[in-house]
């Protein structure tokens, strides 16, 4: 559906499109017409006028995701679009600002915001190509450190060393840009434009070098530290971390798969533990914590208990927690407030399937996104699911694959699910009745794709049309059978790739150094 424009907006448009035109003519627009003639310029992928407009930026701030988001001229939300084109513009616009200003002394421009920018799956650009988390940390970091280089060896207006923008970033590092992004982080303080990480996400990378960019980063600006694929993060040195760097404005938080990995608990583990909870607890805004694959068996409380403002998202996939975990969550302050939880990976109706339901009450007035992937829920759990889930009034997203659901169970679920009025998103199995009879749960990756797919697309067409006669065709169903879509690894899938096969290699040199011993 074509979204309103204003006649204000058509003008913009109209303006910018002659690009040498509108490039011409900027020094005669109004100030408080920037911002629109932006948007437009955006909408159109007039990289050139992007340019020229940022780098004659007349206002204070400079705040992406409210310049591109939803405008009384243009309803349309654009903060979606990393169109390669536009970003690179607008960070090249950026630094010619600093460069390029005739006067430096009435430059205004004090805090740009690129923090705003959303990566999704879907790219409607014409340039098809786009600028995510990862690249923008690369060119952010080389246009400084090339803006550094150009202030030492030319002769400049004097005033431009007084110019200090604050850039807010959400940073993404790998051990590829690594190098690039500490240097870039090291002389900030020489450079015009000043680097503020409000969130950071590390994959792929040593730990030396993470624990040194990460105090490169000024970590009391830090809203949100991502430490998610390939860091070898440990609980000793996730203590070592919060004992020497302080997060107090941190609100997320995401550790790597098995950072607590101990299965006989010592007394020194539960010393760090405890330590660990009472950091956590000291860090005053922390409300999303994420955790997989770690055993954490009987442990939560001792993990939860000592914060001080209630989790609204909590991720314990995979973590073997037990009946007093759950009671501990379902009692908990954190009940009443828990936004999303992912609970994928327990056997929750056979093992809690009560105070489970308990949980599911507590946060039903709240919880907006319920993840229960590989939870072994069978047929005969539908009805019972069906009165855990009817409180959930607010439930915009509902996430269980891997589920031996048959085909009848999942219609059935479907015409309760069609019924909750906020919901947008399922993630739902591929039916059991598809597979060969005899598959086990959870299937493993090399029978994942081997079932009936003419029955299960039939089956698919036969839940949408559910969802259709419902009046819910706002609702997307899907079986991503790999996991849902995640922007940073689809950015880095080479470099991550990569990395996999060099452990694997590793790891099988090790394998035969040790049988060569033994023989």
């Amino acid at each position: 559906r074509a979204t309103m424009k204003s006649l204000q907006f058509i003008s913009a448009e109209a303006f910018v499109s002659n690009a040498e035109f509108a490039r011409k003519s900027l020094s005669g627009v109004v100030h408080n017409l920037f911002p629109l003639l932006f948007k437009a310029s955006y909408l159109l992928e007039q990289g050139e006028v992007i340019h020229d407009l940022v780098e004659n930026w007349p206002l204070v701030d400079f705040n992406l995701g409210k310049l591109l988001g939803a405008t009384v001229d243009y309803q349309e939300d654009l903060s979606h679009r990393t169109c390669s084109v536009c970003l690179e513009s607008c960070l090249t616009g950026l630094r010619d600002y600093v460069l390029n200003h005739p006067s430096p002394y009435v430059k205004r421009l004090k805090v740009v915001d690129l923090t705003g920018i959303k990566d999704v799956e879907v790219q409607f650009c014409e340039c098809k190509k786009t600028t995510g988390r990862w690249a923008r940390t690369q060119l952010l970091s080389k246009l400084c450190l090339e803006l550094l280089v150009y202030l030492q060896q030319t002769q400049c207006n004097p005033g431009t060393s007084e110019i200090s923008i604050d850039v807010l970033i959400d940073l993404f590092v790998t051990e590829r840009n690594y190098e690039l992004v500490a240097q870039a982080l090291l002389k900030k303080c020489y450079c015009p434009l000043k680097i503020c990480c409000v969130a950071f996400r590390f994959d792929n990378l040593a730990l030396q070098k993470f624990f040194y960019i990460i105090k490169l980063t000024d970590p009391s600006l830090l809203r949100k530290l991502e430490i998610v694929h390939n860091v070898r993060l440990e609980m000793e040195h996730l203590e070592k971390l919060f004992n020497s760097v302080h997060f107090p404005l941190l609100m997320s938080l995401t550790l790597p798969a098995r950072t607590f990995n101990v299965r006989r608990f010592t007394a020194t583990d539960e010393r760090m533990l405890t330590n660990i909870g009472e950091k956590m607890g000291e860090m005053l805004q922390l409300t999303e914590l994420s955790m997989p694959f770690s055993i954490l068996t009987g442990r939560i409380q001792k993990l939860l208990s000592p914060l001080k403002m209630p989790l609204k998202m909590l991720d314990v996939s995979n973590c073997s927690l037990n009946h007093a975990d759950i009671a501990y969550l379902a009692n908990s302050f954190h009940a009443n407030h828990l936004e999303a939880l992912d609970l994928s990976g327990h056997n929750i109706p056979d093992l809690y399937p009560s105070v489970f339901f308990k949980l599911l009450r507590h946060s039903s007035s709240v919880l907006r996104s319920l993840t229960l992937e590989d939870c072994n829920i069978q047929d005969t759990h539908v009805n019972m699911l069906i009165l855990g889930l009817s409180p959930c009034q607010k439930l915009q997203e509902f996430k269980f694959l891997g589920n031996p659901l048959s085909s009848q169970a999942l219609k059935h679920l479907f015409t309760f699910l069609s019924e909750l009025p906020m919901l947008k998103n399922v993630e739902f199995p591929v039916p059991r009745d598809c597979y060969p009879v005899g598959i086990t749960y959870p299937i493993d990756d090399a029978n994942l794709c081997r079932f009936d797919q003419q029955k299960y697309e039939r089956v698919t067409a036969d839940l949408n049309l559910i969802l259709l006669q419902a009046n819910r065709e706002d609702v997307k169903a899907s079986t991503p059978l790999f996991g849902s879509y995640d922007a940073a690894v689809q950015e880095t899938n080479n470099e991550l790739g990569a990395y996999l096969i060099k452990s694997f290699k590793e790891t099988l040199e090790k394998v035969t150094i040790s049988l060569n011993k033994m023989t």
